[in-house]
């Protein structure tokens, strides 16, 4: 009977007594994310999920996180399988208007010059040791871009998953602090106070709105097959918001579809921070570089943005070229931001939408074309 008892004691405290340092820390870990996104609001809706995630996973003997566990089956269905970062960008293609760039389609050219950063960071990793599948997924950081991130990890380097989706999005939270530092650094007030009209007066035609979708996917899937799922649904998005008939679908896509998916992804990224394969040298080795692609992404586009504003004899501002990176529409709102800070009369919202949305197709090429050479 006594020992009946001891057995059911033991059973009843198994996960005190599996308890270990690195379980502990990684909690604590779990519970710095929910701070940010409860106190400092930083990517709230993903931060929350992951934070309760990495909790839960370091839990020990729950089985949650075994195969049949439901982080497992989550991590299957949605992880593995690359489902939800894409039905992700079916909302983030819903909530986007590619109107600020079609009025200004020279903004392209910033969108992929804002791209460096993925290219510097993989030779980067490589020259640190990372093998070059990993190097790739760590410099997709550069993305600027959680879904393009977690679906090139997923396909490059499933191990480094955690590490490389925490560092995405908190950067990407981030942007506020890390961007401005950089852009005072590397510009001049006058540069900064450069104005540009808030309208070109040529308003974008709904069927051009419309075709734009269509003729993107062709173009993007025919260059890099590999990124066609992503530019695909990212597009279908967008088709379903511009085509106006039907709004169901598109409300749907940007409110229900997004929310659950974020949900469930943020869970199923947080229980992938355990112990074992969190607490590890070369995560903070990616999260270092993650920060390294951020900052040459800033460089290269805010260097192209000035480049545009000498060709042009000064109609560019050159702050412009910053927001190329992927942060939408975070960025975005931190130029407009310096720019007003520089010249209360200077409004560059529209040319820093387009230049974000820009990034925004333009991070999606560089996953692909990563992709298209690394992939098996």
């Amino acid at each position: 009977m006594n020992g009946i008892d001891i057995t059911v004691s033991t059973r009843l405290i198994q996960g005190l007594t599996n308890l270990s340092l690195g379980h502990v820390i990684m909690i604590l870990v779990g519970g710095v994310l929910i701070y940010l996104a409860i106190a400092k609001e930083y990517e709230p809706v993903l931060l929350l999920p992951i934070g309760i995630g990495a909790i839960l996973a370091n839990i020990p003997v729950t089985g949650m996180t075994e195969p049949d566990g439901v982080f497992g089956i989550l991590y299957n269905i949605g992880i593995k399988n690359e489902l939800f970062p894409l039905l992700i960008f079916i909302g983030v293609g819903a909530m986007c208007d590619f109107g600020p760039l079609l009025e200004r389609p020279y903004t392209v050219l910033l969108g992929a010059a804002a791209q460096f950063g993925i290219f510097g960071t993989l030779m980067l990793a490589t020259l640190m040791g990372f093998k070059i599948n990993d190097a790739a997924a760590i410099g997709i950081i550069g993305s600027a871009d959680g879904p393009t991130s977690i679906y090139v990890a997923a396909a490059l380097a499933p191990d480094l998953l955690a590490p490389i989706a925490v560092a995405a999005y908190s950067y990407m939270s981030l942007v506020p602090i890390i961007q401005p530092p950089i852009i005072k650094a590397l510009t001049t007030e006058a540069e900064r106070a450069v104005p540009m009209p808030y309208t070109n007066n040529q308003p974008v035609s709904k069927w051009l709105k419309i075709v734009f979708p269509i003729v993107v996917t062709l173009v993007c899937g025919l260059i890099a097959p590999l990124s066609a799922p992503l530019i695909g649904m990212l597009m279908l998005g967008n088709l379903l918001r511009e085509a106006g008939v039907v709004p169901r679908l598109s409300n749907t896509a940007q409110n229900e579809l997004i929310n659950i998916v974020t949900l469930f992804l943020g869970l199923t990224i947080g229980s992938t921070m355990t112990a074992g394969k969190f607490l590890q040298w070369e995560t903070l080795g990616i999260l270092g570089m993650g920060l390294v692609a951020f900052a040459l992404d800033t460089v290269a586009g805010l260097s192209f943005g000035k480049a545009l504003s000498i060709l042009t004899r000064g109609k560019v501002n050159p702050l412009i070229g910053a927001c190329g990176i992927s942060a939408f529409p975070m960025s975005a709102r931190v130029i407009s931001r310096l720019g007003l800070e520089a010249n209360p009369n200077n409004f560059l919202i529209m040319h820093a939408m387009a230049s974000n949305t820009a990034g925004q197709i333009g991070s999606v090429m560089a996953g692909g074309a990563i992709l298209a050479l690394l992939a098996r």
